[in-house]
């Protein structure tokens, strides 16, 4: 097993990498839709027919058990849609020879050892840095307008996090996340076909042969859509430049989605005053390291310490925001990222605490960026501000006695129990996921009801700022099918 961090990727390999996509995914995609008709599809198109039955297919693909020898049948297969998938899955399921099965089980305890505080940081640090990137804001944005159906779009999001970071979600068969990964892989390949009308290998072939000619990789915008188009139809139309932005959920898009949902999550511990030892920060990086080999990124492109993934992280936004995208997309995200978090809190002077967050974990580049700079109500700035410090205060005199004491973390918790309860575990809107995985989701939130490292007494104040007794919702009471990810916008800012 190689422990030999990868090396530091040039300036110049980094920017190839925006020509780079997946084969593995891509070439499955290629195999299933195969070429499209010249101009905008009519809607009885056969390829909108497969990308359904690719959808309703992915509802059996539940555990990493299911996808071993798994065989596509029923209703709109044929032989050769059934030998992609079942090649495909048979490549991507299989660990790289590095996997650490012990720093991925490390992995998992840190991130529900930490239980809510883990989804603020997802939604109050990752997803907004997520958004920095403007092509990849970009893709978000016409992905299905992501500001008008953003719970949607936290809740795909959370649906695969968790089963990734549920106990054996990579490595043990009753698992759920190399499954999960997979799906998001081959929806990753469906977004680069339908936004490029073909294979990736193509356009770069395309771009090269008409050299520096005017309008040289440019695909127009599409006329002809129907008047409630889905969203592949609008994927399809919306129009790429290849030269200038490179491919859609290219290998660095990719690479720094990576990067938000491990290096940032552990950046955001450290500056809430809770960060973790070197050699856990190292095993957390890892297990995502193995998500995306799984997902289908680069070795190059990965961390494997924080140093690197602060060296990284910022010269990839420096090259993304050195190509502004016109109109910027990401004030609107970033807004509506805000409010979604906002409308969960039940106290109204708390209801900017999210933004106020984010601006704390994520710095004022970013800030600026998504349009979180506007101002907040004086009372609730100076009670988050004075709250987080007296707390930080007390949290930094008491962890000299009580390492694992920490009232940020009890505050976070807070936040956090009501976003999941409002947003992510709602009865009336579960989060995507098979009865069986969404039972051990609850079984997980259960178990996140009152902080052992905290005395009683403050549990007892969080009981009275969330709710009394367990945090457990029963979901999944009833039969309910599988998710199918039936829509292709769970793009790369859901994934990693």
């Amino acid at each position: 097993m190689s422990t030999t961090p990868p090396p530091a990727i040039s300036d110049a390999a980094l920017a190839s990498m925006q020509q780079h996509a997946d084969p593995l995914a891509d070439e499955t995609i290629a195999a299933i839709l195969g070429p499209w008709p010249a101009g905008m599809p009519p809607v009885d198109a056969p390829q909108w027919e497969r990308i359904a039955t690719v959808n309703r297919l992915f509802g059996e693909w539940t555990t990493n058990a299911s996808i071993d020898g798994w065989t596509a049948t029923g209703p709109g297969v044929d032989d050769s849609l059934a030998q992609a998938l079942q090649d495909y899955l048979a490549a991507g399921q299989v660990l790289p020879d590095w996997a650490d099965a012990r720093k991925i089980e490390r992995a998992e305890k840190i991130f529900f050892d930490h239980g809510a505080l883990s989804c603020i940081l997802l939604f109050c640090a990752s997803l907004p840095e997520c958004y920095v990137i403007p092509d990849l804001s970009s893709v978000l944005h016409t992905a299905g307008q992501l500001e008008q159906h953003t719970e949607y779009r936290i809740r795909s999001t959370a649906a695969m996090i968790f089963p990734v970071m549920m106990h054996g979600g990579l490595t043990r068969p009753d698992g759920a996340g190399v499954a999960q990964i997979l799906k998001v892989r081959l929806i990753h390949a469906t977004i680069r076909n339908l936004i490029l009308r073909g294979t990736p290998e193509a356009a770069i072939h395309d771009l090269q042969a008409q050299g520096d000619m005017v309008g040289a990789g440019q695909l127009g915008a599409l006329k002809g859509l129907p008047g409630r188009p889905t969203m592949y139809q609008m994927l399809f139309a919306r129009g790429w430049d290849v030269k200038r932005h490179g491919l859609p959920c290219n290998q660095e898009e990719l690479a720094y989605t990576l990067l938000t949902f491990g290096y940032v999550f552990l950046r955001s511990m450290r500056r809430l005053g809770i960060g973790l030892p070197q050699h856990d920060e190292e095993a957390y990086l890892h297990a995502w390291n193995v998500v995306g080999h799984i997902l289908g990124i680069k070795r190059e492109l990965m961390v494997e310490t924080m140093d690197q993934g602060k060296e990284l992280m910022a010269r990839m936004q420096a090259r993304g925001r050195a190509e502004p995208v016109t109109p910027d997309p990401r004030p609107g995200l970033g807004q509506a990222l805000m409010a979604t978090m906002a409308n969960s809190i039940p106290w109204n002077i708390a209801k900017p605490f999210p933004q106020l967050m984010t601006r704390f974990l994520c710095g004022k580049a970013t800030a600026g960026d998504l349009g979180l700079t506007q101002p907040v109500p004086w009372s609730s700035a100076l009670l988050f501000w004075g709250v987080l410090l007296v707390a930080r205060a007390i949290d930094w005199v008491l962890r000299l006695v009580l390492p694992r004491f920490s009232i940020v973390r009890t505050l976070t918790r807070i936040l956090g129990y009501h976003f999941m309860s409002r947003v992510l575990m709602s009865q009336t809107r579960p989060l995507q996921l098979p009865s069986e995985l969404l039972n051990q989701v609850d079984g997980v939130v259960h178990s996140w009801s009152d902080d052992p490292d905290m005395p009683q007494w403050i549990n007892r104040v969080e009981d009275r700022l969330t709710t009394h007794g367990t945090w457990s919702l029963k979901l999944a009471t009833s039969a309910r099918p599988a998710a199918t990810a039936s829509q292709p916008a769970a793009t790369a800012q859901e994934t990693a």
